[in-house]
């Protein structure tokens, strides 16, 4: 079936949104627009555009030829993920406190204080950050 100008329009729309983003180079781009322009039927334009996505309000529209992967359950948390878990709950609550006592005699006193909640949130934060993240890693390699 023979295209038409309006057709050829189209598909050079295309390779030119597909070159502006950065999906073609300059040569190829300038290679399809010269065999678009001397194309004469369908068959000779669709292989043009065949590599690049279909744009649907700037946003690709793939499309997938093998099945969409079906959502993997969530595990369930093992006895130390809990416990993590407590502790970091634990640590939250008592930095909460802790602020809210700091927030509180500042106000009392008309002026802010020393900010010393961060010797109640620093250090056993860090050391709960690294328990965390010697266990990621010793999961990982395990």
């Amino acid at each position: 079936m023979r295209a038409s100008d309006g057709d050829r329009e189209k598909i050079a729309s295309r390779l030119r949104d597909a070159h502006a983003e950065g999906r073609l180079s300059i040569q190829e781009f300038q290679d399809r627009l010269d065999a678009l322009y001397s194309a004469q039927t369908y068959g000779e334009l669709e292989p043009l555009v065949r590599d690049i996505p279909v744009m649907r309000n700037k946003t690709p529209a793939i499309v997938r030829s093998d099945p969409a992967p079906r959502p993997v359950p969530a595990a369930k948390r093992s006895g130390g993920d809990k416990a993590m878990l407590v502790l970091w709950t634990i640590w939250a609550c008592l930095v909460s406190v802790n602020l809210v006592i700091w927030v509180l005699a500042s106000i009392t006193n008309q002026e802010l204080l020393y900010f010393w909640p961060i010797w109640v949130a620093g250090p056993s934060g860090a050391v709960l950050g690294a328990i965390s993240v010697a266990r990621r890693q010793f999961k990982e390699h395990a």
